[in-house]
């Protein structure tokens, strides 16, 4: 098999691996309703923003906080009623993810596979495996991902494969960008089939052969540990084997929940920056000479510029809004028409969440002036976050989408990043 890098190639320090967290000692809170989810997402946001700006600085890898995460229920809010989860409707757990991010946006975006992953088990695998892998989760049960790879052409492109083994799979390969595996407990690998067919084999976190390496290093979204994994004959069992290809080859709604998610970091991080702009003009900085002003905040442009990002930023909210209706109605009665309107509806969100976060954490700089370049403010880590996260997935190909189907009628394509 040709990978990018072959693992056995690796110096010796490269394949170092992080141990897995334990799993928690008792299930999980199970959430009863949409009002209660965001209200849990406000309790925990207060208590991620006290020492977010540290864990930034020092990369920290966030455990104490995600244990609380996924204790507190909101890592099954969309886990099926039939089941036992709360099915919460996507328009709140996008307003979930938002309120999160604008928090700490790494670990509202370690959160984003997992919830991804739980999305596509609903839609293809059969009723025992969702028992049992929403049973997982429903338990406090962290996934996280090995989904791409450096090297291959395209990013839907993977040369990790598995072979049959009876009763499992044996799976090799190499992955990067792997969000969420560092801290998870299971950990669902893409790999193909002796077709080409794309599976999510779920390992255990330590399962040998499977090595987690800490080397993120990023200059945004730090603690999210978004590192390397090398997969070496792992073993996994037919059980943990969840056919991703079928949530692809007929309209399903599982691209445009892994969209929405990103969408709502992006909104909760321009959130967050236009706050801390506004703070910082009230408190720290000082009006222009030719102002006339004794406040920054009494000066007519600053004004004029602060109610420009409001607006934006509302009118992204809105979008994101808007999608998770969309959202809603293509999950619940899924046409190539239901399906095509969620994903140009996140695809619009998706556009204007970047652009805000973008423009608001670089306008922060501008209107608050030097003094917030400080080191010591560290606000430099809103507009590094934006910066890093929005790279997901190109604008360009987003307008390109709404465009096309505005103009000649053509449906976005269905894969996880549309």
């Amino acid at each position: 098999m040709n990978i990018a890098v072959d693992a056995r190639t690796l110096e010796p320090e490269r394949r170092q691996g992080v141990p897995g967290p334990a799993r928690p000692p008792s299930p999980a809170h199970v959430i009863q309703d949409d009002d209660e989810a965001l209200a849990v997402a406000q309790r925990l946001a207060a208590a991620f923003r006290t020492g977010a700006s540290e864990r930034d600085r020092a990369s920290a890898r966030p455990l104490a906080e995600l244990d609380a995460f996924s204790q507190s229920g909101l890592w099954s809010i969309n886990v099926p009623r039939a089941q036992g989860g709360p099915e919460v409707s996507y328009r709140t757990l996008a307003q979930v993810i938002a309120i999160l991010a604008a928090a700490d946006p790494a670990i509202a975006q370690i959160a984003q596979n997992h919830l991804g992953i739980v999305a596509a088990i609903r839609t293809v695998s059969d009723a025992a495996q969702r028992q049992f892998l929403f049973g997982e989760v429903l338990r406090g049960t962290r996934f996280g991902n090995a989904f791409s790879e450096r090297g291959t052409k395209r990013a839907a492109e993977f040369d990790t494969r598995f072979t049959d083994a009876g009763d499992a799979v044996i799976v090799r390969g190499q992955k990067f960008y792997a969000t969420g595996a560092l801290l998870a407990h299971l950990v669902p690998i893409v790999a193909l089939d002796a077709e080409g067919r794309a599976w999510y084999a779920i390992a255990e976190r330590d399962a040998p052969g499977l090595t987690v390496i800490d080397d993120w290093s990023s200059f945004g979204q730090r603690g999210t540990a978004s590192g390397t994994v090398l997969i070496e004959d792992v073993r996994v069992p037919k059980t943990h084997l969840v056919p991703a290809w079928k949530g692809y080859e007929a309209p399903t709604a599982d691209g445009a929940v892994f969209q929405i998610i990103q969408a709502a970091i992006d909104a909760g991080i321009g959130r967050e920056a236009l706050d801390d702009t506004v703070r910082f003009v009230r408190e720290k900085a000082r009006p222009w000479i030719d102002s006339g002003q004794d406040r920054a905040a009494d000066d007519p442009y600053t004004i004029q510029a602060i109610g420009d990002l409001t607006i934006r930023q509302h009118a992204a909210e809105a979008l994101l809004d808007r999608a998770g209706l969309a959202l809603d109605a293509a999950v619940a009665h899924p046409t190539a028409e239901s399906v095509a309107a969620a994903q140009l509806a996140v695809a619009e969100a998706k556009v204007l969440t970047t652009e805000v976060a973008l423009a608001a954490s670089n306008k922060l700089f501008e209107l608050s002036g030097t003094r917030s370049t400080l080191a010591a403010e560290n606000l430099d880590r809103h507009w590094r976050n934006a910066r890093t996260h929005t790279l997901h997935d190109p604008l360009r190909w987003k307008y390109a989408i709404i465009g096309n189907h505005a103009l000649n009628g053509v449906n976005p394509p269905l894969h996880a990043w549309s």
